[in-house]
């Protein structure tokens, strides 16, 4: 497994996806403090990053926040970790904590489900600018 940066976060997303590409967008946004990294499930590494934490797609089609030096997140969990680092307004995503998580997941499946359809679907995977070529991973 390659040695990740360990003072950083890494996001595992559907590259194909244009909500998540978008929220992928948002995220570089917000994220003032450089704290998240990015690559695709379909990526070389994002493949390799699901194998070692031994997670299987076909049961979980998710956003991932993998934390290198100790552990991740899948779902609405990891949607709400990120959001509440961005700080600012963003600290009253906490609220959505008191809601149980498999009710949290529930809707967030929902919404996954139906992404390619409300959202769209890519051909191919996001290639990031230039500009933001240093915020992914192979």
């Amino acid at each position: 497994m390659n040695d990740f940066p360990k003072e950083k976060q890494i996001i595992l997303f559907d590259g194909v996806c244009n909500l998540c590409n978008d929220f992928v967008l948002k995220v570089i946004k917000y994220d003032k403090k450089n704290n998240f990294l990015f690559t695709s499930l379909q990526s070389k590494t994002g493949e390799e990053i699901l194998a070692h934490l031994n997670i299987d797609t076909t049961k979980i089609d998710s956003i991932i926040l993998f934390e290198p030096t100790s552990t991740y997140y899948i779902k609405s969990s990891a949607a709400l970790k990120i959001m509440n680092s961005f700080g600012s307004v963003w600290k009253l995503t906490y609220f959505f904590w008191l809601i149980p998580k498999p009710l949290r997941n529930l809707a967030y499946d929902f919404i996954a489900k139906n992404r390619y359809r409300w959202f769209g679907k890519k051909e191919q995977c996001m290639i990031p600018t230039p500009e933001l070529t240093s915020k992914f991973l192979n």
